[in-house]
């Protein structure tokens, strides 16, 4: 297998290679390493090499499961692997160790993966744009000087250039579906209590934040859910059973029945989303419609001014919480030195935060989220595009810069329709449907009701088909850098 073979095959392809002896789990190493080396220089998108350990792991033998011998990459957020720091793309946290596997990695580990190295993230996650000053921006592979999205940015990027097939990412209010949208992926945000969050946590954010992957193909997006879905021991709550289906891979290779779908732009009255995310919304409607579909103009009656003071005070809450208790942790003191102006913000807020504004916050949550409910008691399906706006130069989402109310402002406004998902629970799915007129990739995103990620991957897999988008691929190798080069 050379270099281009590997980069065309999704995960459960090259696992397949690997169990019918044609490839073997060091041959796939030693090509994704010969990737990362070649691109890396040109994304900035792992950060942390874990060469040792996979080969550690060869040594011992891989379990045999469904993704037996596929190169992977963790996001350094959140998730631990036993002795390997998890930095957080913070200085502030910067060689943070824990003894332990998280239960997720876990799951990966007894699936067959292999892991091999960590991506950058904005500093601890609470940025829409990978630029943090501890690690660099990471750069978006179909266009130099773009962003990858955030806070996912540097597993969609290597993904999306081909040096794994699926990446680790997690999202608490777009993370897993901005990337996707920003890079050309497949980006499911899983339902509540899908996949566990322990030994750390039982929730995160009050139950905002969920781990997952991004994927090229939606057959990996489900065959990594059936590897990962399922309670941990401990857990507060679960997602519910997967109905007529034994498998999320199952339900992805299934056709879905007629659906109604309600779609709009998703953002708040009296805008619209940019024009290119406009167009993919209406094509994505035709082709619904070409498919059978009932399409009608709907969208869930909610109050966006309520959901984003509800996000913002979780948010402001937990981070400066988590800000605080990793100092303490480490024997640091928070500082402009070692924290970017809008961790700053969120420390400063979120100190200010009371019980009963914190609480307030809770059962607003659970107020936006039965009503929320009621609309896919009419509709399968909520169709909008994942962002309102096109990826956007680096800079525009700079995390550092000195107006962090103008900073969140222009988070709000790109990130416009993901945060209700995670605000609610529901499992909702970003695919990268469209091209915008400057050559970036437009998502578009589907949401269902509590639990049905099975719909999801269903009607996903059928857009797969008619609007293919595996045989596209960034030429990051055009851009002829200099190895040096992470500005």
């Amino acid at each position: 297998m050379n270099l281009q073979e590997y980069i065309e095959y999704d995960a459960l392809g090259l696992a397949e290679l690997v169990r019918n002896g044609e490839v073997s789990a060091t041959d796939l190493l030693v090509l994704a390493q010969e990737v990362i080396v070649g691109l890396n220089p040109k994304l900035n998108a792992v950060t942390l090499m874990m060469l040792d350990h996979a080969k550690a792991d060869l040594d011992r033998g891989l379990p045999s499961g469904p993704l037996t011998g596929v190169p992977f990459l963790l996001k350094d957020l959140l998730v631990s692997y036993g002795g390997v720091p998890t930095s957080c793309g913070s200085r502030l946290f910067e060689g943070w160790t824990r003894s332990y596997d998280s239960e997720i990695l876990k799951r990966w580990r007894k699936a067959g993966l292999l892991v091999m190295g960590k991506t950058n993230t904005p500093e601890l996650g609470s940025s829409g744009s990978t630029e943090p000053i501890a690690n660099g921006v990471t750069h978006n592979p179909w266009k130099r000087g773009y962003t990858t999205g955030g806070s996912s940015g540097g597993s969609a990027a290597a993904v999306a250039s081909g040096m794994v097939p699926v990446a680790h990412a997690n999202d608490g209010g777009g993370s897993i579906r901005g990337p996707a949208s920003c890079c050309g992926l497949v980006g499911l945000k899983p339902t509540r209590g899908r996949n566990p969050l322990g030994p750390d946590a039982g929730q995160i954010w009050e139950g905002l934040v969920i781990e997952h992957v991004v994927s090229r193909t939606v057959r990996d997006c489900a065959a990594f859910l059936d590897v990962t879905s399922g309670p941990d021991i401990g857990d507060p709550y679960a997602a519910p059973g997967l109905g007529e289906f034994n498998s999320f891979l199952e339900a992805a290779q299934s056709v879905p029945r007629k659906l109604r779908i309600g779609f709009s732009e998703g953002v708040p009255s009296g805008r619209r989303a940019h024009k290119d995310c406009s167009e993919a919304l209406r094509k994505t409607v035709d082709a619904l419609i070409d498919l059978g579909h009932e399409l009608v103009e709907a969208e869930p009656d909610h109050d966006r001014a309520l959901l984003e003071e509800v996000f913002m005070t979780i948010f402001a809450a937990h981070g400066a919480h988590a800000i605080d208790m990793g100092a303490k942790l480490l024997g640091r003191t928070p500082s402009p030195e070692n924290l970017e102006q809008n961790n700053i913000y969120l420390l400063e807020t979120g100190r200010k935060i009371s019980a009963d504004q914190l609480l307030t916050a809770v059962d607003d949550m659970n107020l936006i989220t039965r009503r929320f409910a009621q609309f896919f008691q009419q509709y399968d399906i909520w169709l909008t595009p994942t962002m309102a706006e096109p990826p956007p130069e680096h800079g525009h989402l700079d995390a550092n810069m000195a107006d962090s109310r103008l900073f969140f402002e222009r988070l709000w406004r790109f990130n416009t329709a993901n945060t209700i998902y995670n605000v609610s629970g529901n499992p909702a799915i970003s695919l990268p449907l469209h091209i915008a007129s400057d050559d970036l990739p437009i998502g578009v995103m589907f949401g269902s009701q509590f639990g049905n990620e099975a719909l999801l991957v269903s009607l996903a897999s059928q857009l797969e088909q008619v609007l293919p988008w595996n045989n596209r691929h960034p030429d990051v190798s055009a851009w002829n850098l200099p190895d040096s080069d992470r500005d």
